[in-house]
């Protein structure tokens, strides 16, 4: 019975989402204050509505109702119950319901929160979020419908792909689904401000909450997903360029772009045409996100469907929603005319460039993903663009981006002196070159890979610092800090994550460079040297899970006659999914990760064992943590929650 009512639930969503989506609008054209006050109750009404069928269909997975055939096809009575829970959007239909959840969830959240927004304003993002919902309303009910009964229930069900039975896996699309949609919201305050013809200061504050929202989510689901990668697939990597990887990735780039590029919006009124198309494009790559995820048309292990005929759909609503924005885009473009005028050298031209570098890494990322699939069809090859490509194209322009921003930070608005404003990066710079030129003695082996990467980390947390002192002004140390404390929550949250994306730098290079692998076949009781480590496989044995079986190996790992770790890597089959996984042993630590993984058996009773030191490998994700802290730290600045000093005719135009 609860089914049904989810079932039902999801049908009446449709219907309100219509009402959404046709009402306020027509009454934002008109100026009929009583339609377009239908908006926000409709918006609270779907939101409700959906929660109860996401609730409906979480309760057939807790409960192990396999009459339900997306419950039978994805958990079994065995599975540990957080996996059953995760198991509701473990799969294309579940996750495509919530999906359509977080995107009534964030309509909801500006018919709470949008009081300040001026009321035709608020009405057309409304429907444009609502237009939205329905597309995808309506390609989950008609195409992916996860309430489909079965007739014949079986006693069990297939389980859950044994990939996905992990707990970095279980909480990684969550985060990845409020980043994707969350643009959405960005994308719907683009086209509103486009049908209205305007854009101001006022606009660009409104539209940076929900695009730092959707960027912060999207970085803790990034990093959950390589950080997922690193340890499960078992090949010791933590990015790999997969397709899935950059669906991701690309809407991030973008995000990013979009939040400098409303800023200059906000404070200077200019960049406005620029905006407002990447705020069309940050979503409409999430809209690509989801069509190369589940259409099949690039192989992937994280893809979750595999149907070109879902993927039409998918594609349909992408073309409809970017072909119209676009065109929209097109005609008002020339409308939307900047007053701010700076020169080369100012904060606004960093700023620029800025968005300039990320635009062309994301065109770099996009023509990588995108063209076996334009090869095969266009010329008949079947052509594989892997990691050299991508490392290649796309880290110069990281590169020139992080000796950008620290330099970005310091210039003043509209017009600057460069001598007079960098003078305070001068310090940064040499402590930059320092922690270099240490990290070249200090190494083993002589690659510039590592003390580039110092360099370029240093500089970014040295910049951030310098930036920092140059905010609280001149005079005694506790002045300073207590300038330092009442400075801006977004300021804060700004220098923060461009020091949490100096650590990441340094990370990857550390690990790029100083990675030491190695794999044999040993027999149990061999001790061999891997590093300064000695590895001894101690034992082998079977061992039995709630729903899988395990090879697991003993691995002592000792430096200088000391014990360091007893590592037990796993080698796992799943009997119901009929799939093995590996299971990678890590011993973590702040400077370096011990990691093994253990293989077949061989003909001879010796065993394939791969071990690695993986030095910094978790600065990396320490990076991502902190981008994310100062994501929050923005998102809690008073101005942006609620837009202070933006009045309701901030915005307002004459009726139409």
């Amino acid at each position: 019975m609860i089914v049904e009512l989810g079932h039902f639930a999801l049908l009446l969503a449709l219907l309100v989402a219509a009402l959404q989506m046709v009402v306020p609008f027509w009454g934002a054209q008109r100026d009929w204050a009583s339609w377009m006050a239908v908006g926000p109750p409709a918006a609270m009404v779907q939101a409700i509505l959906l929660t109860f069928s996401f609730g409906a269909l979480t309760y057939a997975f807790v409960t192990s109702d396999f009459s339900v055939r997306l419950v039978a096809l994805n958990s079994h009575t065995l599975k540990p119950m957080l996996y059953k829970v995760t198991g509701v959007w473990g799969n294309h239909e579940g996750s495509m319901l919530l999906w359509c959840l977080i995107l009534a969830l964030f309509g909801a959240l500006v018919a709470l929160f949008g009081g300040n927004l001026p009321d035709r304003l608020k009405a057309r993002v409304l429907a444009v979020q609502a237009s939205v919902g329905v597309a995808f309303l309506c390609f989950l009910i008609f195409t992916s419908n996860p309430f489909l009964r079965l007739v014949s229930p079986p006693m069990n069900g297939q389980d859950l792909n044994p990939l996905l039975q992990d707990p970095g896996l279980a909480f990684h699309p969550p985060f990845l689904y409020i980043g994707y949609v969350g643009l959405s919201m960005s994308f719907s305050f683009a086209v509103a401000a486009l049908i209205e013809g305007r854009v101001d200061a006022a606009w660009g504050r409104w539209v940076r909450p929900w695009t730092l929202l959707a960027w912060l989510n999207l970085t803790v689901g990034i990093a959950l997903g390589s950080w997922w990668a690193y340890y499960e697939l078992g090949w010791g990597g933590f990015w790999f360029w997969d397709p899935v990887e950059n669906a991701s990735f690309m809407p991030w780039l973008i995000a990013a772009a979009l939040l400098h590029s409303a800023i200059v919006v906000e404070k200077r009124e200019a960049l406005k045409s620029w905006t407002i198309l990447l705020a069309i494009l940050a979503f409409g790559f999430s809209l690509i996100g989801a069509f190369i995820v589940r259409s099949g048309v690039l192989t992937s292990v994280h893809a979750f469907a595999n149907d070109p005929e879902r993927g039409v759909y998918l594609l349909g609503i992408t073309v409809v929603f970017m072909g119209g924005a676009l065109t929209l885009y097109a005609v008002r473009a020339s409308e939307m005319q900047a007053k701010g005028v700076f020169s080369s050298v100012s904060r606004e031209s960093a700023l620029v460039l800025n968005n300039v570098l990320l635009a062309v890494a994301t065109f770099v990322v996009f023509i990588g993903t995108i063209w076996p699939l334009v090869a095969e069809m266009a010329f008949d090859r079947k052509v594989s663009v892997g990691p050299p490509f991508f490392d290649a194209a796309f880290t110069p322009f990281m590169i020139l981006l992080a000796v950008l921003l620290p330099v970005g930070s310091v210039l003043p608005w509209k017009r600057a002196k460069l001598g007079r404003s960098l003078r305070p990066l001068w310090i940064a710079l040499l402590l930059a070159f320092a922690a270099a030129a240490l990290v070249w003695v200090f190494q083993t082996g002589r690659t510039l890979l590592a003390p580039a990467g110092a360099l370029l980390g240093a500089w970014l947390v040295m910049g951030t610092l310098a930036d920092l002192w140059v905010r609280t002004g001149r005079g005694a140390l506790r002045g300073k800090v207590s300038r330092a404390l009442r400075l801006p929550r977004a300021d804060w949250g700004r220098m923060v994550a461009h020091a949490g994306f100096g650590v990441t730098i340094f990370g990857i290079a550390a690990l790029l460079a100083w990675e030491i692998e190695d794999v044999r076949t040993a027999q149990i009781g061999d001790t061999y040297r891997v590093g300064s480590y000695d590895v001894t496989l101690e034992d082998v044995r079977d061992v039995e899970g709630p729903n899988y079986l395990s090879t697991m190996a003993v691995i002592r790992l000792a430096r200088n006659g000391r014990e360091v770790a007893v590592l037990t890597p796993e080698s796992r089959f799943y009997p119901v999914a009929g799939m093995p996984t590996t299971e990678a042993a890590i011993d973590n630590g702040v400077f370096r990760d011990l990691y093994v993984v253990i293989g077949d058996e061989q003909g001879d009773g010796s065993w394939a064992v791969r071990a690695f030191v993986k030095p910094y490998a978790n600065w990396i994700w320490a990076g991502a943590i902190i981008m994310s802290l100062g994501g929050i730290l923005s998102l809690t600045d008073r101005r942006y929650r609620v837009a202070a000093g933006a009045r309701k005719d901030a915005v307002a135009v004459p009726a139409e």
